[in-house]
């Protein structure tokens, strides 16, 4: 299992089209991946789940990942997520 905390760099945070780039990014690992804020924990395959987190820019996140290409996964999630959804 990997765990990296990272601060949502966009203005308007992971709504609509960044957690849509997020979901995508997310499906293309076969690990299971959670996003983590104020202890509570969604599947970070789920657009519902995700967006239900309401996250805002400047926010930090936990991205939590269990399966065999996770440190591929964090990695490349990480890197989303801090180039402000622009990768």
């Amino acid at each position: 299992m990997c765990v990296k905390e990272v601060v949502v760099q966009n203005q308007i945070g992971l709504h609509a089209r960044p957690a849509t780039f997020f979901i995508q990014k997310a499906n293309e690992f076969k690990s299971a991946i959670w996003v983590e804020k104020d202890e509570r924990r969604v599947n970070a395959k789920s657009l519902l789940g995700v967006l239900s987190l309401g996250i805002i820019g400047d926010t930090e996140i936990r991205i939590i990942v269990d399966g065999v290409d996770e440190k591929e996964a964090l990695d490349a999630l990480i890197k989303l997520v801090e180039s402000g959804f622009t990768d």
